[in-house]
């Protein structure tokens, strides 16, 4: 890989793991490939309060599924909440 490359793929790479970190600090619970696919989509011209918005619910949405699955006398109503 010529030099000037090589330096543009280490550049990039540590401001994701900069910015991994920075997630982490802010207890977002983005894994690093939902982080890349956040900062692609910001990238290509996504507004990132509305994806941190459906990000949020998605998160929320999970989390519901999960403590039903774990608990099954939630009912399914309570899940659309």
């Amino acid at each position: 890989m010529p030099e000037p490359v090589n330096h543009q793929v280490n550049a990039a790479r540590k401001t994701f793991q900069t910015l991994y970190q920075i997630s982490k600090l802010l207890n977002t619970n983005l894994d690093p490939a939902t982080l890349s696919i956040c900062i692609r989509l910001c990238e290509n011209g996504v507004n990132p309060y509305a994806l941190a918005t459906v990000v949020k619910e998605l998160q929320r949405e999970a989390k519901a599924m999960n403590n039903a699955q774990a608990d099954p006398t939630v009912s399914k109503s309570s899940l659309n909440k």
